[in-house]
């Protein structure tokens, strides 16, 4: 097939390649503009701009598609598809509409299950047992399209957003593929999204990393796992003068009573803090500007004392999706 491909992120940067490796004639690949980012602050490429480069693709990075010169740039292609995952753009009506077989979306859940922009964290959090890949047909809506393909994965007690992240990336490119030789054969029919059991995966923010001890251990332990490594989870530990803000790279669930936010040391040396519900071990930890450390390392170096009692954060309530 002649495609676009309208992607940004990592995420989809396997089904980029995996279309190429394929044999179709990718016209144009459509990605987020380079902006500045480290230390010195120079304009980085896009993970899908720089795969694209080395493929000798024409790359477009148009600020906004909502005018009438891209919609006319983008219908001059004569596309038969355009493939769009993780590209931070809305698609106005004049692009679905340009291709001749529609837009295909590579979705990181298996729909309806978690629409919107964070589904691979949100999944991990409410304590999903599998979660998976849609292809889908691009409407209007916010990823309610008609549904092409799906294939699921389980969702490990290891598993972190990370390690689903890239097990979903490979699983959409594969899937991308069969998707696209689906539609070119007419063996696939788009199947309407089913209206029950629709939920929103919304996005993330850093203040919900804050790690709230009155709340279970099993629900902190799965948002350690889910959001790493971004946003990231902490607590405030006291210290001379105020509290550091810790990060909390890892974590295991134990037994434990007293006072929620209470520390106490385990035999093996690693702090246990009590939840509403038993305790969270914290296996891996971080000041700021600092390495990472083992946790019972960590203690050699910062006074987190048995007795001391974490305190709750102060934040704004974040709505659970449900």
């Amino acid at each position: 097939m002649k495609i676009a491909f309208l992607g940004t992120s990592a995420f989809a940067v396997p089904a980029l390649a995996a279309l190429v490796e394929a044999g179709h004639d990718v016209a144009c690949v459509y990605t987020r503009a380079p902006k500045p980012a480290g230390r010195g602050q120079q304009e980085r490429k896009t993970p899908v701009h720089e795969l694209a480069d080395r493929l000798g693709l024409p790359v477009r990075t148009p600020r906004t598609l909502k005018n009438d010169e891209e919609a006319a740039a983008f219908k001059a292609l004569d596309l038969d598809a355009a493939v769009v995952v993780s590209y931070g753009h809305i698609l106005p009506k004049s692009f679905l509409d340009a291709p001749v077989l529609g837009c295909i979306n590579i979705h990181g859940s298996l729909l309806p299950r978690w629409r919107g922009a964070a589904p691979i964290h949100r999944a991990i959090l409410a304590g999903d047992a599998e979660t998976g890949v849609t292809t889908m047909r691009m409407d209007e809506g916010l990823d309610t399209g008609p549904m092409l393909l799906a294939e699921g994965t389980p969702i490990s007690a290891a598993d972190t957003a990370e390690t689903v992240h890239d097990r979903l990336a490979d699983l959409g490119a594969r899937l991308i593929v069969s998707t696209l030789d689906g539609l070119l054969r007419r063996s696939i029919e788009p199947v309407a999204q089913p209206a029950e059991g629709v939920t929103y995966a919304h996005k993330l923010g850093k203040e919900e990393g804050a790690l709230d001890w009155r709340r279970p251990a099993a629900e902190l332990e799965r948002k350690v796992r889910a959001f790493h490594p971004w946003p990231g989870t902490y607590f405030e530990a006291p210290k001379a003068g105020g509290v550091e803000r810790i990060k909390v790279l890892a974590a295991a669930l134990t037994l434990a009573g007293g006072t929620p936010g209470s520390v106490s040391i385990a035999r093996d040396g690693f702090p246990v803090v009590t939840c509403g519900v038993g305790g969270l071990k914290l296996l891996k930890l971080q000041r700021p500007g600092k390495s990472a450390q083992s946790a019972d390392a960590f203690l050699r170096g910062f006074a987190l004392e048995a007795g001391t009692v974490l305190q709750p954060p102060i934040v704004l309530t974040i709505p659970q999706p449900t």
